[in-house]
């Protein structure tokens, strides 16, 4: 087996120091005075000798090795074409490609059932990039607790209530976007409304509902029926609710629910959006594959994971403090099932 090369090969090579050749290596001949022409020599003998750098040795010593890590406490593969993470995953590389930046995805940590574990035997598995983008809507808090502990950078993508002071994160401004929609229905001539969410507490949903109760208040809207439940579960004794409470638009939670919301409702009969208006309050992945222009909310997903990947580089530079925080505004798409009432 041929051995790997090494600096102290490149050295010999070149005809220049080892402390010289690592310093070259590492970007750094403009702050230590070494010219262009012994850059070149180095540089020349490192692609002879096929040289490449162990970014793990370099990690190890407190290096950069211009690798992003990604972690994520739910599987991120296969993605569908309505998949939470798919977009954002798109942000990530866009945003690490114009970074100059490589990403590791860790998935190890899925592995026989258990449960997804950053630390494998005391290690933290993710010090081998410079820093770590984490996603998910699972609750490991102590792990983001440990992290920080570690003086490991990271950026959470989303909202983290009770870590809030370890690390930064950037997500959407939910709060601000779900008010503005329930406002819109308002100005529509809505003044009985009822709410359709998802049996969870996450921390997405929890700012859409403060975003409605915040519109409600604003407006005087009657929130007629506010149910948590899927869509299939839905039944005649939910219609009747709408019908006999004189509800006209309908917010709900799960964008993804839109098309089987629809099948749901021409079967109890509520025509949208000539009986019951209805605005989503999530994203649309692939507006192409739904059976009308539905109204909803849009969420900066790609924006998310390309703002994470900068705000990352920012806090390893040393631009931002543990504690700062991004909220993107998210974009409402009028839509036709919106319908204005007199």
């Amino acid at each position: 087996m041929a051995t790997r090369p090494r600096q102290s090969d490149i050295a010999r090579l070149a005809g220049v120091s080892q402390t010289t050749v690592s310093l070259t290596l590492n970007g750094k001949t403009a702050a230590y005075g070494i010219n262009r022409e012994t850059e070149e020599r180095i540089m020349s003998a490192a692609r002879d000798l096929g040289y490449v750098p162990n970014v793990t040795a370099r990690a190890l010593r407190g290096g950069r090795n211009r690798l992003i890590g990604v972690h994520a406490y739910e599987p991120l593969f296969p993605t569908s074409r309505e998949s939470y993470y798919e977009e954002i995953l798109v942000g990530i590389e866009q945003g690490s490609i114009r970074a100059g930046h490589d990403l590791v995805l860790f998935t190890s940590i899925h592995q026989d059932q258990r449960r997804a574990n950053i630390f494998d035997e005391g290690r933290n598995r993710l010090r081998i990039a410079d820093g770590a983008l984490i996603l998910g809507f699972d609750q490991h808090d102590d792990e983001l607790v440990r992290l920080a502990e570690e003086g490991f950078p990271f950026v959470f993508i989303g909202r983290r209530e009770k870590p809030a002071a370890l690390g930064p994160y950037v997500t959407a401004d939910y709060v601000s976007a779900v008010a503005d929609a329930t406002l819109r229905v308002h100005e529509a001539g809505h003044r009985r409304v009822a709410y359709l969410g998802v049996c969870d507490n996450a921390e997405p949903r929890a700012e859409r509902r403060e975003g409605f109760r915040h519109g409600v208040e604003e407006t005087g809207l009657e929130v007629v029926d506010q149910t948590w439940s899927s869509t299939e579960e839905l039944d005649e004794a939910w219609a009747r609710r709408l019908l006999d409470g004189g509800v006209t638009a309908l917010l709900i939670e799960s964008a993804s629910s839109l098309e089987t919301l629809a099948v749901r409702c021409a079967e109890l009969g509520l025509s949208i959006p000539d009986r019951l208006s209805v605005v989503g309050l999530d994203s649309i992945t692939d507006p192409t594959r739904t059976s009308r222009a539905w109204t909803h909310v849009q969420v900066p997903l790609r924006e998310m994971g390309s703002r994470a990947v900068e705000l990352l580089l920012e806090f390893l530079d040393g631009g931002h403090g543990p504690t700062y925080h991004e909220r993107l505004s998210c974009t409402f798409v009028p839509g036709e099932t919106l319908r204005q009432v007199t």
